[in-house]
């Protein structure tokens, strides 16, 4: 549930009854809110009057919660009455880079009880980076007979017993998502708990899984399910497996393969490129482990058609990456490991022209003596080539001021800039400056910017830029960077729809922290670990703003004092009963 933009609560009740009434007829007003497909779009409609807060808490059937300490679900089921999908986050984002506690929080089941008794006819549940037991994805199975979608994304808490259970009640699945769960994979007998009779599957995967599985259980399902439109499987699903499932859903339109290597035995080459030519429709590629060169032309078929291409597995190298990428002149999202490197890159540049979305990911970002990798020579090649280009996360080893301005000025449609340069503070490698004026030119050029991740060396210069002139940005994440509180100071100043800011080994202290203290009520959240900040910082924070929850997670041996990590997000609720000693919940 959304919290209107000026950081004031979002009541479950109508507005009073002095609230000016709609001048549309019932009917008009419906066919208007049943047009508006947008959460932050109803959220806004809901504050015109009492006449359109009750037709929006009436027609309403999808919230999405941002954080689930937000609010609670007895407030979300008061407000809204006839929910049937559900998009929930949990955790600190950087939960994923295991800076969070394991038992933080964010258990799904608190949430999961109260929907049973007020929305029985729950259809979808999307939760991303909570705490899922199989005890609560039984209690989902069991009391929900029409639910249909689940999706768990980043989440942890559960096993394939849960799964199970999900396989064996869930009548009318359509749609079982697992990506990048920390799940406790005890079998791949699961698959065979869906009934033989069970059809309706649409999107199934389970490509973070690891163990084997009952893949004739597998062979059936896919055959029976004649709408399945995305399939995505583990890297242990053979290459001669692969060609049978793609014979029984040549419908598919994305295809997560397992792995693709096999020594090369031509009937089965054969065999292969038919079933994938036979593949009219694919237009998403991911997956791919283990490649073997003399295999791929089979892709050639349906590289023509891709859209989505996603090598995120596949450390492939330049050479064989420019003859595969020059198949897909379609492509508008794709996903490589850095040892493509510049020449991979280049070949991008030139064959990719509708190319909207790039992610550059380290093979090994810990390898500091690596010799592959790319540089910003292969991100300006794409920036010629691709014009489109509105979206890019690019891990790279160097990176200078010049080629940043060029990028940006050959794509100025930015929304999403992520820049992660792996060794902290490091300059422009050519004149030795600090970056501050790379990311002035992004925050100056991309004025539909939206994310912002900033790396290398950065002075308070480069915050003064983004609190002037970033005046879309909603997140943003800074590591390693600034000299003083000034450059937090100067963000909070600006960024005028800042919802989330996350910072992490920076050297901003109390002064800092509080000059955001009327700011964080309009935010999401705010992350900072391993700053100057102390306990006595937070504590003010918590006494001035008592509508925010500011938690504080403590290191084994830190001084007493000192703030190791501190979690601040605004709550309808208060704060929350299930922090555990780990997490110190500070009170006005």
């Amino acid at each position: 549930m959304d919290l209107n933009s000026k950081g004031k609560k979002e009541s479950p009740e109508a507005p009073s009854d002095s609230a000016r009434s709609s001048p549309f007829p019932d009917e008009v007003l419906d066919r208007v809110l049943g047009m508006l497909k947008s959460n932050k779009d109803r959220s806004a409609v809901s504050l015109v009057c009492k006449d359109w807060y009750n037709a929006e808490r009436w027609s309403r059937s999808h919230v999405f919660i941002g954080n689930c300490y937000s609010v609670s679900p007895e407030i979300v089921a008061r407000r809204f009455l006839k929910i049937r999908s559900i998009t929930l986050k949990g955790k600190p984002r950087f939960s994923d880079f295991n800076l969070v506690p394991r038992n933080w929080g964010a258990d799904i089941r608190s949430w999961l009880v109260v929907f049973a008794s007020k929305y029985p006819f729950l259809e979808e549940l999307r939760l991303k980076r909570m705490t899922v037991t199989d005890q609560s994805l039984e209690f989902l199975a069991l009391n929900f007979p029409n639910f249909k979608v689940l999706s768990l994304l980043s989440c942890d808490g559960f096993s394939t017993d849960g799964l199970a259970a999900i396989a064996t009640h869930c009548k009318n699945l359509t749609e079982l998502d697992i990506q990048e769960n920390g799940v406790e994979d005890k079998s791949g007998s699961w698959l065979s708990c869906f009934p033989e009779n069970f059809s309706s599957l649409e999107v199934l995967n389970f490509s973070n899984l690891n163990s084997d599985i009952n893949f004739d259980a597998l062979e059936r399902l896919v055959s029976r399910c004649k709408s399945l439109r995305v399939l995505k499987v583990h890297k242990n699903i053979s290459l001669d497996q692969l060609q049978k499932l793609l014979v029984c859903a040549p419908q598919l339109t994305e295809l997560g393969t397992g792995s693709f290597f096999l020594e090369l035995i031509p009937e089965l080459y054969a065999e292969l490129s038919d079933a994938f030519y036979n593949c009219k429709k694919l237009e998403t590629l991911s997956g791919l482990w283990e490649l073997h060169l003399l295999y791929l032309p089979v892709l050639h078929p349906v590289c023509r058609n891709l859209t989505f291409l996603n090598l995120g597995y596949a450390a492939m190298r330049s050479l064989e990456f420019a003859n595969l990428i020059r198949h897909c002149p379609q492509l508008r999202r794709l996903w490589v490991v850095d040892t493509v490197e510049d020449v991979g890159l280049e070949a991008v540049g030139s064959s990719c022209p509708l190319l909207e979305e790039l992610r550059v990911f380290p093979a090994d970002p810990f390898d500091e003596e690596i010799i592959h990798g790319v540089t910003e020579a292969g991100f300006v090649a794409v920036s010629y080539g691709c014009r489109r280009l509105n979206y890019v996360l690019y891990f790279c080893r160097q990176m200078t001021n010049a080629a940043v301005a060029t990028i940006v000025q050959n794509c100025p449609d930015f929304t999403h800039f992520r820049l992660c340069i792996m060794n902290p503070g490091q300059p422009d490698y050519l004149t030795n400056e600090p970056l501050d004026e790379a990311f002035g030119a992004v925050v100056k050029t991309c004025t539909k910017l939206r994310r912002l991740s900033v790396s290398g060396l950065l002075t308070d210069l480069a915050f003064e830029y983004i609190g002037k002139y970033a005046k879309n940005l909603e997140t943003l994440s800074v590591a390693f960077a600034g000299s003083s509180d000034w450059g937090m100071q100067c963000l909070l100043g600006g960024c005028p729809k800042l919802k989330k800011l996350e910072i992490r080994d920076c050297p901003f202290g109390n002064a800092a922290l509080l000059a955001g203290m009327k700011k964080y009520e309009s935010m999401r959240s705010l992350w900072m670990s391993s700053c100057n900040l102390t306990m006595d910082g937070c504590r003010l924070l918590a006494r001035e703003m008592p509508r925010l929850n500011v938690e504080v997670m403590k290191e084994e041996g830190s001084d007493e004092n000192h703030a190791d990590k501190v979690y601040v997000y605004r709550s309808v609720v208060g704060p929350r009963r299930d922090a555990p000693p780990t997490v110190l919940t500070l009170s006005s």
